[in-house]
Protein backbone atom coordinates (compact mmCIF):
# COMPACT_ATOMS: atom_id res chain seq x y z
CA UNK A 1 0.00 0.00 0.00
CA UNK A 2 0.84 3.63 -0.42
CA UNK A 3 -0.04 4.66 2.86
CA UNK A 4 -1.56 2.71 5.75
CA UNK A 5 -1.51 6.12 8.03
CA UNK A 6 -1.73 9.15 4.92
CA UNK A 7 -1.37 12.78 5.57
CA UNK A 8 -4.45 13.58 6.27
CA UNK A 9 -3.79 11.55 9.92
CA UNK A 10 -6.52 8.42 8.48
CA UNK A 11 -5.93 4.99 8.90
CA UNK A 12 -6.28 3.42 4.79
CA UNK A 13 -6.34 -0.06 6.36
CA UNK A 14 -9.11 -0.13 8.08
CA UNK A 15 -11.58 1.98 5.97
CA UNK A 16 -10.51 -0.72 2.96
CA UNK A 17 -10.97 -3.88 5.48
CA UNK A 18 -14.88 -2.68 5.98
CA UNK A 19 -14.89 -1.43 2.31
CA UNK A 20 -13.88 -4.87 1.62
CA UNK A 21 -16.61 -6.41 4.02
CA UNK A 22 -19.21 -4.02 2.44
CA UNK A 23 -18.74 -4.29 -1.06
CA UNK A 24 -16.71 -7.78 -1.45
CA UNK A 25 -14.46 -7.91 -4.71
CA UNK A 26 -15.70 -4.92 -5.82
CA UNK A 27 -12.52 -3.77 -3.71
CA UNK A 28 -9.30 -4.42 -4.94
CA UNK A 29 -5.74 -3.62 -3.95
CA UNK A 30 -3.40 -5.80 -6.83
CA UNK A 31 -0.58 -3.76 -7.60
CA UNK A 32 -1.15 -3.79 -11.02
CA UNK A 33 -4.79 -2.59 -11.17
CA UNK A 34 -4.13 0.12 -8.52
CA UNK A 35 -1.50 1.56 -10.97
CA UNK A 36 -3.94 1.59 -13.68
CA UNK A 37 -5.67 4.13 -11.66
CA UNK A 38 -3.12 6.04 -10.88
CA UNK A 39 -1.51 8.56 -13.88
CA UNK A 40 -0.53 6.97 -16.98
CA UNK A 41 -1.21 9.20 -20.04
CA UNK A 42 1.96 11.69 -19.76
CA UNK A 43 5.06 11.92 -17.99
CA UNK A 44 3.91 12.62 -14.27
CA UNK A 45 5.16 9.62 -11.92
CA UNK A 46 2.45 7.24 -11.45
CA UNK A 47 1.60 7.33 -7.94
CA UNK A 48 -1.26 4.85 -7.15
CA UNK A 49 -4.20 4.47 -4.52
CA UNK A 50 -4.09 1.89 -1.82
CA UNK A 51 -7.29 0.12 -3.11
CA UNK A 52 -9.83 0.56 -6.27
CA UNK A 53 -14.03 0.52 -5.62
CA UNK A 54 -16.15 0.00 -8.10
CA UNK A 55 -19.62 1.49 -6.48
CA UNK A 56 -23.03 1.01 -8.72
CA UNK A 57 -25.21 4.24 -7.39
CA UNK A 58 -25.25 7.09 -5.49
CA UNK A 59 -26.06 5.65 -2.19
CA UNK A 60 -23.11 3.30 -2.67
CA UNK A 61 -20.66 6.01 -3.66
CA UNK A 62 -22.15 7.93 -0.26
CA UNK A 63 -21.59 4.93 1.64
CA UNK A 64 -18.05 5.10 0.38
CA UNK A 65 -17.48 8.88 1.39
CA UNK A 66 -18.92 8.58 4.88
CA UNK A 67 -16.54 5.21 5.01
CA UNK A 68 -13.59 7.29 4.26
CA UNK A 69 -14.38 10.61 6.15
CA UNK A 70 -14.91 8.28 9.29
CA UNK A 71 -11.16 7.31 8.92
CA UNK A 72 -9.82 10.25 7.38
CA UNK A 73 -8.89 8.57 4.52
CA UNK A 74 -8.67 10.63 1.13
CA UNK A 75 -10.51 9.62 -1.75
CA UNK A 76 -10.05 10.08 -5.75
CA UNK A 77 -13.36 9.98 -8.16
CA UNK A 78 -12.09 7.97 -11.60
CA UNK A 79 -13.75 7.79 -15.08
CA UNK A 80 -12.37 6.73 -17.82
CA UNK A 81 -8.70 7.22 -17.39
CA UNK A 82 -7.92 9.90 -20.30
CA UNK A 83 -7.31 12.77 -18.09
CA UNK A 84 -3.48 14.56 -18.47
CA UNK A 85 -2.43 16.73 -15.69
CA UNK A 86 -2.35 13.84 -12.89
CA UNK A 87 -5.63 14.35 -11.65
CA UNK A 88 -6.00 10.78 -10.82
CA UNK A 89 -2.89 10.03 -8.69
CA UNK A 90 -3.10 9.51 -4.96
CA UNK A 91 0.09 11.75 -3.80
CA UNK A 92 -1.55 10.89 -0.18
CA UNK A 93 -3.15 7.16 -0.78
CA UNK A 94 -6.53 6.39 -0.44
CA UNK A 95 -9.42 5.26 -2.08
CA UNK A 96 -9.70 5.15 -6.10
CA UNK A 97 -13.69 5.12 -6.87
CA UNK A 98 -13.98 4.04 -10.45
CA UNK A 99 -17.79 4.96 -11.48
CA UNK A 100 -17.46 3.38 -14.59
CA UNK A 101 -19.90 0.69 -13.72
CA UNK A 102 -22.42 3.98 -13.41
CA UNK A 103 -23.36 3.57 -16.79
CA UNK A 104 -26.74 4.46 -17.02
CA UNK A 105 -29.08 6.86 -19.19
CA UNK A 106 -31.73 7.01 -16.68
CA UNK A 107 -34.01 9.61 -18.65
CA UNK A 108 -34.04 11.51 -22.24
CA UNK A 109 -36.32 14.71 -22.50
CA UNK A 110 -36.88 15.28 -25.95
CA UNK A 111 -39.44 17.73 -25.63
CA UNK A 112 -37.16 19.27 -23.77
CA UNK A 113 -33.77 18.34 -25.09
CA UNK A 114 -32.06 17.22 -21.89
CA UNK A 115 -30.60 13.73 -20.54
CA UNK A 116 -30.30 12.37 -17.23
CA UNK A 117 -27.54 10.52 -17.20
CA UNK A 118 -25.29 8.40 -14.39
CA UNK A 119 -21.43 10.06 -14.76
CA UNK A 120 -20.15 6.66 -15.96
CA UNK A 121 -21.68 6.81 -19.65
CA UNK A 122 -18.97 7.58 -22.18
CA UNK A 123 -19.88 10.10 -24.35
CA UNK A 124 -19.99 7.46 -27.03
CA UNK A 125 -22.85 5.32 -25.65
CA UNK A 126 -24.83 8.19 -24.99
CA UNK A 127 -24.71 9.24 -28.61
CA UNK A 128 -25.07 5.92 -29.78
CA UNK A 129 -28.00 6.20 -27.79
CA UNK A 130 -29.64 9.29 -28.98
CA UNK A 131 -28.80 8.46 -32.62
CA UNK A 132 -31.92 7.21 -33.47
CA UNK A 133 -34.05 10.31 -31.73
CA UNK A 134 -32.35 12.25 -34.01
CA UNK A 135 -30.46 13.94 -30.96
CA UNK A 136 -26.52 14.05 -30.04
CA UNK A 137 -24.76 15.38 -27.10
CA UNK A 138 -22.07 17.94 -28.50
CA UNK A 139 -19.08 18.19 -26.15
CA UNK A 140 -16.28 16.51 -27.96
CA UNK A 141 -12.83 16.19 -26.28
CA UNK A 142 -11.96 13.38 -28.76
CA UNK A 143 -11.87 10.42 -26.49
CA UNK A 144 -14.78 8.53 -26.93
CA UNK A 145 -14.18 6.78 -24.01
CA UNK A 146 -14.62 9.59 -21.91
CA UNK A 147 -16.96 9.56 -19.76
CA UNK A 148 -19.94 12.85 -19.00
CA UNK A 149 -19.41 12.77 -15.15
CA UNK A 150 -14.99 13.04 -15.92
CA UNK A 151 -15.63 15.72 -18.78
CA UNK A 152 -17.80 17.63 -16.49
CA UNK A 153 -15.08 17.41 -13.28
CA UNK A 154 -12.20 18.53 -15.87
CA UNK A 155 -14.70 21.20 -17.57
CA UNK A 156 -13.53 19.68 -20.86
CA UNK A 157 -14.82 21.45 -24.31
CA UNK A 158 -13.01 19.89 -27.58
CA UNK A 159 -13.37 20.35 -31.40
CA UNK A 160 -17.60 21.54 -31.34
CA UNK A 161 -16.79 24.57 -28.16
CA UNK A 162 -17.07 27.24 -30.86
CA UNK A 163 -20.64 26.59 -32.01
CA UNK A 164 -21.96 24.61 -28.85
CA UNK A 165 -19.98 25.69 -26.07
CA UNK A 166 -17.90 23.65 -23.38
CA UNK A 167 -19.35 21.50 -20.50
CA UNK A 168 -19.55 24.61 -18.76
CA UNK A 169 -22.52 25.55 -20.74
CA UNK A 170 -23.94 22.26 -21.27
CA UNK A 171 -24.83 20.59 -18.07
CA UNK A 172 -28.10 21.85 -16.02
CA UNK A 173 -27.31 20.06 -12.94
CA UNK A 174 -25.34 18.07 -11.09
CA UNK A 175 -26.24 15.46 -8.17
CA UNK A 176 -23.12 14.83 -6.06
CA UNK A 177 -22.04 13.33 -2.87
CA UNK A 178 -19.96 15.77 -0.78
CA UNK A 179 -17.36 15.31 2.06
CA UNK A 180 -19.09 14.73 4.15
CA UNK A 181 -21.61 11.88 2.90
CA UNK A 182 -24.00 14.01 2.14
CA UNK A 183 -25.94 14.08 -1.17
CA UNK A 184 -27.22 16.96 -3.28
CA UNK A 185 -28.71 18.27 -6.16
CA UNK A 186 -27.61 21.63 -7.69
CA UNK A 187 -30.44 22.76 -9.58
CA UNK A 188 -33.55 21.71 -11.21
CA UNK A 189 -34.37 21.29 -15.40
CA UNK A 190 -34.99 24.64 -15.90
CA UNK A 191 -32.94 26.71 -18.50
CA UNK A 192 -32.23 29.66 -16.31
CA UNK A 193 -32.30 30.32 -12.66
CA UNK A 194 -32.25 33.23 -10.26
CA UNK A 195 -32.70 30.56 -6.82
CA UNK A 196 -29.03 30.97 -4.82
CA UNK A 197 -25.54 30.21 -5.79
CA UNK A 198 -24.64 28.87 -8.56
CA UNK A 199 -23.50 25.59 -7.29
CA UNK A 200 -23.47 23.32 -10.73
CA UNK A 201 -21.06 25.75 -11.76
CA UNK A 202 -18.84 24.82 -9.22
CA UNK A 203 -18.61 21.67 -9.11
CA UNK A 204 -17.80 21.42 -13.02
CA UNK A 205 -14.57 21.68 -13.27
CA UNK A 206 -13.46 21.26 -9.33
CA UNK A 207 -11.86 17.60 -10.70
CA UNK A 208 -13.23 15.92 -7.42
CA UNK A 209 -12.01 18.56 -5.29
CA UNK A 210 -14.77 19.94 -3.51
CA UNK A 211 -17.49 16.92 -4.62
CA UNK A 212 -18.06 13.59 -6.09
CA UNK A 213 -20.72 14.07 -9.08
CA UNK A 214 -22.21 10.60 -9.70
CA UNK A 215 -25.27 11.53 -11.94
CA UNK A 216 -25.62 14.79 -14.28
CA UNK A 217 -28.30 16.62 -16.41
CA UNK A 218 -26.84 17.51 -19.85
CA UNK A 219 -28.30 19.25 -22.76
CA UNK A 220 -28.75 17.64 -25.97
CA UNK A 221 -28.94 19.09 -29.63
CA UNK A 222 -30.81 18.24 -32.95
CA UNK A 223 -29.04 16.75 -35.63
CA UNK A 224 -28.45 19.35 -38.34
CA UNK A 225 -30.02 18.72 -41.40
CA UNK A 226 -26.78 19.24 -42.79
CA UNK A 227 -23.69 18.32 -42.36
CA UNK A 228 -20.18 19.07 -44.37
CA UNK A 229 -16.57 18.31 -43.16
CA UNK A 230 -13.34 19.73 -45.39
CA UNK A 231 -9.65 20.24 -44.96
CA UNK A 232 -8.45 22.97 -45.94
CA UNK A 233 -4.19 23.23 -46.53
CA UNK A 234 -2.06 26.44 -46.17
CA UNK A 235 1.49 27.45 -46.94
CA UNK A 236 2.19 29.20 -43.30
CA UNK A 237 0.78 28.42 -40.13
CA UNK A 238 -0.32 31.81 -39.55
CA UNK A 239 -2.65 32.17 -42.76
CA UNK A 240 -4.85 29.09 -41.53
CA UNK A 241 -5.12 30.94 -37.78
CA UNK A 242 -6.07 33.97 -39.14
CA UNK A 243 -8.61 32.69 -42.09
CA UNK A 244 -10.81 31.02 -38.70
CA UNK A 245 -10.04 34.07 -36.83
CA UNK A 246 -12.16 36.13 -39.37
CA UNK A 247 -14.52 33.10 -40.01
CA UNK A 248 -15.07 33.76 -35.99
CA UNK A 249 -15.28 37.45 -36.07
CA UNK A 250 -17.93 37.58 -38.95
CA UNK A 251 -19.96 35.39 -36.90
CA UNK A 252 -19.36 32.62 -39.97
CA UNK A 253 -20.91 30.17 -37.39
CA UNK A 254 -18.34 26.81 -37.79
CA UNK A 255 -19.15 23.97 -35.95
CA UNK A 256 -15.36 22.86 -36.05
CA UNK A 257 -12.04 24.56 -36.99
CA UNK A 258 -9.38 22.41 -36.07
CA UNK A 259 -5.62 23.27 -36.92
CA UNK A 260 -3.01 21.02 -37.62
CA UNK A 261 0.79 22.10 -38.10
CA UNK A 262 3.01 19.95 -40.82
CA UNK A 263 4.50 17.86 -37.70
CA UNK A 264 1.13 16.86 -36.57
CA UNK A 265 0.07 16.40 -40.30
CA UNK A 266 2.94 13.98 -41.16
CA UNK A 267 2.40 11.85 -37.82
CA UNK A 268 -1.70 11.52 -38.68
CA UNK A 269 -0.76 10.05 -42.22
CA UNK A 270 1.70 7.67 -40.69
CA UNK A 271 -1.42 6.73 -38.23
CA UNK A 272 -3.89 6.94 -40.05
CA UNK A 273 -2.94 6.27 -43.53
CA UNK A 274 -4.34 9.78 -44.53
CA UNK A 275 -2.30 10.75 -47.64
CA UNK A 276 -2.78 14.53 -46.81
CA UNK A 277 -0.09 16.83 -47.96
CA UNK A 278 2.29 17.86 -45.40
CA UNK A 279 1.74 21.32 -45.01
CA UNK A 280 -0.54 23.25 -41.83
CA UNK A 281 -3.75 23.11 -42.58
CA UNK A 282 -7.37 23.27 -40.66
CA UNK A 283 -10.02 19.86 -40.51
CA UNK A 284 -13.81 22.32 -40.85
CA UNK A 285 -16.78 21.23 -40.35
CA UNK A 286 -20.12 23.27 -40.96
CA UNK A 287 -23.77 22.54 -39.38
CA UNK A 288 -27.40 23.62 -40.68
CA UNK A 289 -29.76 23.60 -43.69
CA UNK A 290 -28.31 22.82 -46.92
CA UNK A 291 -28.54 26.82 -48.22
CA UNK A 292 -27.03 27.69 -44.70
CA UNK A 293 -23.90 25.24 -45.12
CA UNK A 294 -23.71 26.22 -49.12
CA UNK A 295 -23.18 29.87 -48.11
CA UNK A 296 -21.02 28.70 -44.92
CA UNK A 297 -18.56 27.24 -47.26
CA UNK A 298 -18.32 29.77 -49.98
CA UNK A 299 -17.65 32.65 -47.79
CA UNK A 300 -15.04 30.14 -45.89
CA UNK A 301 -13.45 29.56 -49.04
CA UNK A 302 -12.97 33.23 -49.87
CA UNK A 303 -11.69 34.16 -46.27
CA UNK A 304 -9.18 31.44 -46.72
CA UNK A 305 -8.33 32.22 -50.53
CA UNK A 306 -6.82 35.59 -49.47
CA UNK A 307 -4.46 34.06 -46.30
CA UNK A 308 -2.83 31.18 -49.07
CA UNK A 309 -5.02 28.60 -48.76
CA UNK A 310 -4.06 26.00 -51.36
CA UNK A 311 -6.84 23.36 -51.85
CA UNK A 312 -9.84 21.92 -50.55
CA UNK A 313 -10.90 18.64 -49.85
CA UNK A 314 -14.78 17.89 -48.77
CA UNK A 315 -16.26 15.41 -46.81
CA UNK A 316 -19.74 15.01 -46.95
CA UNK A 317 -20.81 11.24 -46.26
CA UNK A 318 -20.81 10.23 -43.17
CA UNK A 319 -18.25 7.32 -43.03
CA UNK A 320 -15.71 9.91 -44.65
CA UNK A 321 -16.08 12.26 -41.98
CA UNK A 322 -16.33 10.19 -38.99
CA UNK A 323 -13.13 9.07 -40.65
CA UNK A 324 -11.61 12.04 -41.02
CA UNK A 325 -12.46 12.95 -36.91
CA UNK A 326 -10.99 9.59 -36.22
CA UNK A 327 -8.05 10.71 -37.28
CA UNK A 328 -7.93 13.74 -35.80
CA UNK A 329 -9.22 12.57 -32.71
CA UNK A 330 -6.08 10.26 -32.65
CA UNK A 331 -3.44 12.61 -32.94
CA UNK A 332 -2.09 12.38 -29.27
CA UNK A 333 -1.42 8.37 -30.35
CA UNK A 334 -0.60 9.41 -33.96
CA UNK A 335 3.20 11.42 -32.40
CA UNK A 336 3.70 8.33 -30.49
CA UNK A 337 3.56 6.39 -33.21
CA UNK A 338 5.90 8.99 -35.59
CA UNK A 339 8.42 8.69 -32.38
CA UNK A 340 8.60 5.48 -30.86
CA UNK A 341 10.56 5.33 -27.99
CA UNK A 342 10.23 8.59 -26.93
CA UNK A 343 7.15 10.00 -23.79
CA UNK A 344 4.62 12.35 -24.59
CA UNK A 345 3.98 15.45 -23.18
CA UNK A 346 0.30 17.06 -24.06
CA UNK A 347 -0.26 20.10 -22.75
CA UNK A 348 -2.58 23.29 -23.55
CA UNK A 349 -3.35 26.77 -23.23
CA UNK A 350 -6.06 29.42 -24.24
CA UNK A 351 -6.15 33.39 -25.37
CA UNK A 352 -8.05 35.54 -27.08
CA UNK A 353 -8.56 35.30 -30.42
CA UNK A 354 -6.76 38.34 -31.34
CA UNK A 355 -3.83 37.16 -29.68
CA UNK A 356 -3.99 33.32 -31.09
CA UNK A 357 -1.65 33.87 -33.86
CA UNK A 358 0.61 35.70 -32.04
CA UNK A 359 0.78 32.81 -29.46
CA UNK A 360 1.08 30.37 -31.90
CA UNK A 361 3.71 31.48 -33.83
CA UNK A 362 5.83 32.26 -31.02
CA UNK A 363 5.41 28.70 -29.14
CA UNK A 364 6.03 27.38 -32.51
CA UNK A 365 9.79 29.07 -32.58
CA UNK A 366 10.33 27.89 -28.95
CA UNK A 367 9.55 24.38 -30.43
CA UNK A 368 12.45 24.69 -33.07
CA UNK A 369 14.91 26.11 -30.66
CA UNK A 370 14.38 23.40 -28.41
CA UNK A 371 15.05 20.75 -30.42
CA UNK A 372 12.52 18.56 -29.56
CA UNK A 373 9.57 16.98 -31.52
CA UNK A 374 6.34 18.37 -31.44
CA UNK A 375 2.97 19.00 -33.08
CA UNK A 376 0.75 21.97 -32.80
CA UNK A 377 -3.15 21.26 -32.65
CA UNK A 378 -5.83 23.67 -31.76
CA UNK A 379 -9.61 24.06 -30.95
CA UNK A 380 -8.55 27.63 -33.01
CA UNK A 381 -12.42 28.91 -33.09
CA UNK A 382 -11.94 29.45 -29.28
CA UNK A 383 -8.27 30.19 -29.29
CA UNK A 384 -7.25 27.21 -27.71
CA UNK A 385 -4.74 24.66 -28.95
CA UNK A 386 -2.23 21.74 -27.54
CA UNK A 387 1.24 21.04 -28.23
CA UNK A 388 2.77 17.41 -27.79
CA UNK A 389 6.65 17.29 -27.53
CA UNK A 390 8.08 13.95 -27.93
CA UNK A 391 10.58 13.38 -25.04
CA UNK A 392 13.60 11.51 -24.55
CA UNK A 393 12.83 11.16 -21.01
CA UNK A 394 16.52 9.92 -19.74
CA UNK A 395 18.06 12.77 -21.34
CA UNK A 396 18.44 15.57 -18.62
CA UNK A 397 19.08 18.09 -21.60
CA UNK A 398 16.10 17.50 -23.36
CA UNK A 399 13.84 17.30 -19.91
CA UNK A 400 15.39 20.79 -19.07
CA UNK A 401 14.45 22.01 -22.55
CA UNK A 402 10.67 21.06 -22.19
CA UNK A 403 10.67 22.46 -18.26
CA UNK A 404 11.92 25.95 -19.75
CA UNK A 405 9.23 25.28 -22.81
CA UNK A 406 6.40 24.50 -20.60
CA UNK A 407 6.89 27.27 -18.32
CA UNK A 408 7.16 29.92 -21.04
CA UNK A 409 3.68 28.30 -22.82
CA UNK A 410 1.81 28.63 -19.40
CA UNK A 411 3.31 32.58 -18.93
CA UNK A 412 2.93 33.88 -22.44
CA UNK A 413 -0.72 32.36 -22.56
CA UNK A 414 -1.09 34.16 -19.06
CA UNK A 415 0.41 37.20 -20.36
CA UNK A 416 -2.01 37.82 -22.87
CA UNK A 417 -4.69 37.59 -20.74
CA UNK A 418 -5.35 33.80 -21.33
CA UNK A 419 -4.85 30.61 -19.24
CA UNK A 420 -2.32 27.86 -18.57
CA UNK A 421 -4.88 25.57 -19.20
CA UNK A 422 -7.90 25.62 -21.86
CA UNK A 423 -9.55 22.31 -21.48
CA UNK A 424 -7.09 19.97 -20.08
CA UNK A 425 -7.61 20.87 -16.11
CA UNK A 426 -5.26 21.71 -13.53
CA UNK A 427 -4.72 18.30 -11.70
CA UNK A 428 -1.25 18.28 -10.12
CA UNK A 429 0.91 19.01 -13.60
CA UNK A 430 -0.35 22.76 -14.04
CA UNK A 431 -0.60 24.27 -9.94
CA UNK A 432 2.16 26.12 -10.27
CA UNK A 433 1.07 28.37 -12.88
CA UNK A 434 -2.01 28.84 -11.05
CA UNK A 435 -0.39 32.10 -8.66
CA UNK A 436 -0.02 34.22 -11.66
CA UNK A 437 -3.17 33.14 -13.41
CA UNK A 438 -5.71 33.95 -10.70
CA UNK A 439 -3.35 35.96 -7.79
CA UNK A 440 -5.43 36.75 -4.89
CA UNK A 441 -8.60 34.53 -6.29
CA UNK A 442 -6.51 31.71 -4.98
CA UNK A 443 -7.67 32.93 -1.63
CA UNK A 444 -11.00 32.56 -1.69
CA UNK A 445 -10.39 29.58 -3.69
CA UNK A 446 -8.86 27.79 -0.77
CA UNK A 447 -11.50 29.22 1.60
CA UNK A 448 -14.29 27.10 -0.89
CA UNK A 449 -12.44 23.83 -0.54
CA UNK A 450 -11.77 24.33 3.29
CA UNK A 451 -15.57 24.83 4.23
CA UNK A 452 -16.67 22.09 1.65
CA UNK A 453 -14.05 19.65 2.65
CA UNK A 454 -12.61 20.68 6.09
CA UNK A 455 -10.68 17.35 6.35
CA UNK A 456 -9.19 17.23 3.18
CA UNK A 457 -10.04 13.98 1.55
CA UNK A 458 -11.76 14.71 -1.69
CA UNK A 459 -8.73 14.49 -4.76
CA UNK A 460 -6.09 16.17 -2.23
CA UNK A 461 -3.23 17.80 -4.14
CA UNK A 462 -5.03 18.67 -7.17
CA UNK A 463 -5.71 22.26 -8.26
CA UNK A 464 -4.79 24.81 -5.46
CA UNK A 465 -1.40 25.45 -4.78
CA UNK A 466 0.48 25.48 -1.56
CA UNK A 467 -0.30 28.59 0.31
CA UNK A 468 2.86 30.54 0.47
Amino acid sequence: MNAEVNRTGGDAATAIAILRQRFGDRVQTGEAIRRQHGHTLTWLPNQPPDAVVWPQSTEEVQEIVQIAATHRVPIIPFGAGTSLEGHLNAPEGGISVDLSRMDEILAVNDSDLDCVVQAGVSRKKLNDYLRDMGLFFPVDPGAEEATIGGMAATRASGTTAVRYGTMRDNVLNVTAVMADGSVIRTARRARKSSAGYDLTKLLVGSEGTLGIMTELTVRLYGIPEKILAAVCSFERLDGAVNSVIQAIQLNLGLARSELIDEVQVAALNKHSNLGLRESPMLFLEFHGTQAAVDEQVARFKEIAETEGATGFEWAEREEDRRRLWKARHEAYWAMRTLYPGRDSIATDVCVPISRLTECIMETQADIKAMGVPAGIVGHVGDGNFHTQPMVDTSNPKEMEAIEIFLKRLAERAVAMDGTCTGEHGVGQGKKKYLIAEHGAALGPMRAIKQALDPLGILNPGKIIPTAE
